[in-house]
């Protein structure tokens, strides 16, 4: 038995439900589920209540974990450290880094999340990146949800890592966002990540406007306005 609780936060993913299954088989344990909450800094902060442990794992809607994924293996938090991010797989561009990884985070912490775009980046306490990769983030279950993916992402990598990610780096992950990708929907993340990089410089002079990349009505109204095709498709 881990000393860890598991919770899915998911909110209109459409293989959830497939995803949310396959996390606790792998783990060999009871996934807790939180879907459908509004307004992501609410979500994480409604996690901490449903966890049971201080200390839990945390994945998102659309984390496909890895059969290889030792839960046996995960070492708790050092003093100081509000939460552990292992890496994961983009279908689409192959990038490998923390977005949309599995994380081991502190209760304690998401109780007193701070303000920022990138929510968990007001954690207070450090954040650990690990080199193992915990699994893929499948970003490309619909043209919207593709879309958003590269959009959300890439307008907070032009607007400037709230965790100290140097400028060279965002630059190559946006290049690698942006220049297109293969497979599902591969398109409608590439045409979402340049709109985000072109939003990040609209909102540069209304720093305000990037807290709309977490209002989940906003982003499919902004996809709807521009892609109305696939949004009756997808």
């Amino acid at each position: 038995m881990s000393d860890f609780d598991a919770v899915m936060l998911s909110y209109d993913e459409p293989i959830a439900d497939q995803l949310h299954a396959r996390l606790q088989r792998v783990l060999g344990t009871r996934v807790k589920r939180l879907h459908g909450v509004q307004g992501m800094r609410r979500a994480y902060r409604l996690a901490a209540e449903v966890t049971d442990s201080e200390q839990f794992l945390l994945a998102d809607g659309d984390f496909v974990i890895a059969t290889e994924f030792d839960l046996g293996s995960v070492a708790p938090l050092a003093e100081g450290v509000a939460m552990r991010v292992w890496r994961a797989r983009n279908p689409l561009n192959g990038l490998i880094y923390g977005y949309g990884g599995l994380k081991l985070i502190r209760r304690s912490a998401l109780r007193q999340l701070g303000d920022a775009v990138d929510v968990l980046a007001a954690l207070p306490g450090r954040a650990e990146f690990v080199a193992d990769v915990a699994g893929t983030t499948r970003i490309n279950q619909s043209p919207y949800h593709a879309w958003k993916a590269g959009f959300r992402e890439c307008a907070m990598l032009a607007r400037g890592s709230e965790y100290g990610m140097d400028d060279g780096e965002a630059t190559e992950r946006i290049k690698a966002w942006t220049d297109g990708a293969e497979g599902e929907y591969a398109d409608s993340a590439t045409a979402g990540a340049r709109e985000g990089v072109a939003f990040a410089a609209e909102a540069a002079h209304f720093p305000h406007l990037f807290d709309q990349l977490n209002d989940p009505a906003w982003l499919f109204s902004r996809f709807t306005a521009g892609h109305a095709e696939q949004a009756v498709a997808g």
